[in-house]
């Protein structure tokens, strides 16, 4: 038995020579013979993944980087490069950079985690009170503003182009449109005066069955974006009509489908929710698709989970699969493509090639030929430890490249606990010592496991891209993940009982998000087994006031808070009924290891802005990101900061960076590194800036509004910053 493993049963009772577990599977309990951890320990230690050979390399296309001088699309252009030729601003005068405007929306205060897009001086974005407004790029006037539907509880997609925007110039006798997605619907307006398109699907909106959540791209007349909760779509941009629809989840007879073995294919996604890209001069879709849903519990989706954790290669006008590559095989530890891919052109073997990377939360920076979606270098695999947590079947091995170098490692060590003080390791290391950790290391029942991981490595903030050295930016974190997976015995209600008054309160108040069994939906936590790990005041805290992503609960009376407690407690609640059929499990939420004071666990840098030279996969620099201010006031800085803003990268030989809590946006220098220019915001900037220029005068602006799962206080605010008259 590898790492000293146990088998689940008295391994005395035995067969020394032929072990049996027994593991609980969709045909009820049955003794299964030990193989998987005898392959598994007969397994060479790595295998590789070969990298693309030198004649099947894609020939890079000419691209002239002095053409990127616009922003019509949230994430840059439609390559996701996050790249601007203007140089008015340099490393020379950056110094000088001060506000140029502030516009405040004044329609409510709350997180913004998208990048405005300009077109021909007028800025496009989301306000704080879910409409979408139209400024005077120069001067932050409001020209006009579209006001969308109210919803009684937003959920994540009901939040108006929640991860971005973009621009179509229009065609013949159809004219441009902004497009963005906001609940179930894909908006259409007229950037001139914001009103609905009326060609596009039904005044002005077409449904998008999934839910709304990324910043799609037009090719040709094709719209492509993605569903929150899975799916890629193609759209006639003209008319608003579905021309394709890609299921991230293979449907049966699809390829992929055998990928799934479970039960309950009903539970399953694997969503797109960190973005897309487009080669136009190829017409093919690069999508990021997250991890494999249920998080954290894989026993009723046995098999590699196609096409999670995948690279998907599509034809634009089509919606064909041309290539995939997954990173990780049956990912239950939530570890992402957390970047849209990003569109890149390096030296390989005295040749210029088109290639394309995305960044992973576990801290891979995958990065493949443009057109067979094959590793640029080597790809090395390691053998995997196989779990015992019955019902699972981890994949035999799991992604340990050597290049491109990772941004971080997944693996947790005794090594990391924070020394910032003698108090600070003292309660770490009580954490540690009673939980697991290791490379890779799968999830037992009733016992943390840590890891780098839903807060780590790259984030969907996405890379940014010189074209003029190919070197890439990308910001990161190093936050470790604390996930405790237990067995449940809370069942459904018995439908022949009436639900309580709390059951029918969380319905209308809760059930929208955390979802109707209380397990959540992937990116919001369960609430099944609340009653083990917080207390009656500590959940009344969360409903008068919310917390990061979580908004404050409508008002109820104190009978009314109390019987929603009572339910979310399961107290006082009709029988319920188990399903004998298949384990039970839960997992206890996304939570961190902290110290006694709340800040990471580990030792810093804690967040990171790193640049790497593509051309060899080495990582060239990387500095810390950012302050947690009470440090600072102790003279405790240069430790980096859970950070969820993006760079954005220009022909001035400029880096510019926000997304950290110490309310700050930054100049870095491209060549080194160093921090050139700060300025404080009036709440944190957690979106990536765009960078602009209106008659001759060049602009970075940032939406400035704090909250989300970063934190802070939130705002309405947009900044503009430019060297003075």
């Amino acid at each position: 038995m590898i790492r000293g493993r146990h088998c689940l049963p008295n391994p005395s009772s035995l067969c020394s020579e032929l072990r049996l577990c027994i593991l609980i599977t969709t045909a009820g309990i049955v003794p299964v013979l030990h193989a998987q951890q005898a392959s598994r320990d007969h397994a060479p230690e790595y295998i590789t993944i070969p990298a693309a050979a030198p004649d099947e390399l894609t020939p890079g296309m000419p691209i002239d980087g002095r053409k990127f001088t616009t922003w019509t699309r949230s994430q840059g252009d439609m390559g996701s490069r996050r790249y601007s030729a203007l140089t008015q601003i340099t490393q020379d005068n950056v110094a000088q950079l001060a506000p140029a405007w502030t516009y405040h929306s004044r329609d409510g205060a709350r997180n913004i985690q998208a990048t405005p897009i300009i077109v021909d001086g007028v800025l496009y974005g989301p306000t704080a009170g879910r409409n979408i407004v139209a400024l005077n790029a120069a001067t932050g006037q409001e020209l006009w503003r579209f006001k969308i539907d109210r919803v009684n509880r937003p959920r994540l997609e009901d939040e108006p182009a929640r991860r971005g925007l973009v621009y179509w110039k229009g065609q013949d006798t159809h004219p441009a449109r902004l497009l963005f997605g906001s609940g179930n619907w894909i908006y259409a307006l007229d950037p001139r005066t914001g009103s609905p398109i009326a060609e596009f699907g039904s005044k002005g909106r077409t449904p998008i069955p999934t839910g709304a959540t990324v910043s799609g791209v037009v090719h040709e007349h094709v719209f492509v974006t993605a569903g929150l909760y899975g799916d890629i779509y193609g759209y006639d941009v003209r008319s608003g009509a579905e021309v394709w629809r890609f299921h991230t989840v293979p449907h049966e007879g699809e390829f992929g489908a055998d990928t799934w073995k479970g039960v309950n294919r009903s539970v399953y996604q694997a969503n797109c929710w960190a973005g897309l890209s487009l080669d136009e001069s190829r017409g093919i879709i690069f999508a990021a698709i997250g991890a494999a849903q249920p998080n954290f519990i894989g026993i009723d989706r046995h098999g590699d989970n196609l096409f999670s954790n995948c690279v998907v290669a599509l034809d634009a006008q089509t919606g064909k699969r041309l290539w995939h590559f997954q990173a990780i095989r049956h990912d239950i530890w939530d570890l992402d493509n957390a970047t849209p891919p990003t569109l890149v052109t390096l030296n390989r073997d005295g040749r210029r090639i088109d290639a394309v990377t995305c960044a992973t939360k576990g801290g891979l920076l995958l990065l493949l030929d443009r057109t067979s979606g094959k590793p640029i270098f080597p790809f090395r695999m390691r053998r995997a430890p196989v779990s015992t947590l019955p019902g699972e079947l981890t994949a035999e091995y799991q992604p340990d490249p050597l290049l491109p170098e990772p941004l971080s490692s997944p693996e947790f060590k005794l090594s990391d606990i924070t020394q910032r003080s003698p108090e600070a390791h003292a309660f770490v290391l009580a954490q540690v010592q009673r939980a697991n950790y290791g490379w890779f290391e799968p999830f037992s029942d009733g016992k943390a496991t840590l890891f780098h991981g839903t807060r780590g490595g790259g984030e969907w903030s996405g890379t940014a891209v010189d074209l003029s050295t190919g070197h890439l930016y990308v910001t990161s974190n190093r936050v470790i993940s604390k996930v405790m997976v237990f067995s449940s015995s809370e069942g459904k209600r018995d439908p022949s009982h009436p639900p309580s008054n709390g059951e029918k309160l969380y319905q209308q108040s809760c059930m929208a998000c955390h979802g109707e069994d209380r397990l959540g939906t992937g990116m919001i936590p369960p609430l099944v087994g609340l009653r083990n790990r917080m207390s009656d005041s500590e959940v009344t805290a969360l409903l008068l006031s919310g917390k990061g992503a979580m908004p404050p609960a409508p008002p109820m009376s104190s009978k009314e808070r109390q019987d929603l407690l009572d339910f979310l407690f399961r107290r006082n609640q009709p029988p319920t009924r188990l399903d004998t059929r298949q384990a039970n499990y839960a997992f206890d939420g996304f939570n961190f290891l902290v110290d006694h004071e709340g800040y990471p666990g580990i030792n810093p840098p804690w967040g990171l802005l790193n640049c790497y030279d593509l051309n060899t996969g080495r990582i060239l620099w990387r500095v810390p990101l950012g302050n947690y201010p009470e440090l600072a006031k102790q003279g405790i800085t240069g430790t980096g900061a859970q950070n969820l803003g993006g760079a954005t990268v220009t022909a001035g030989g400029l880096v510019f960076c926000a997304g950290t809590p110490d309310e700050m946006i930054r100049a870095f220098s491209t060549d080194t590194g160093k921090e050139l220019w700060k300025a404080k915001l009036p709440f944190a900037g957690y979106a990536a800036p765009a960078v602009y220029e209106v008659d001759g005068r060049q602009f970075v602006v940032v939406a400035a509004t704090g909250g989300g799962k970063v934190g802070g206080p939130q705002g309405d605010a947009y900044v503009a910053f430019a060297l003075p008259l």
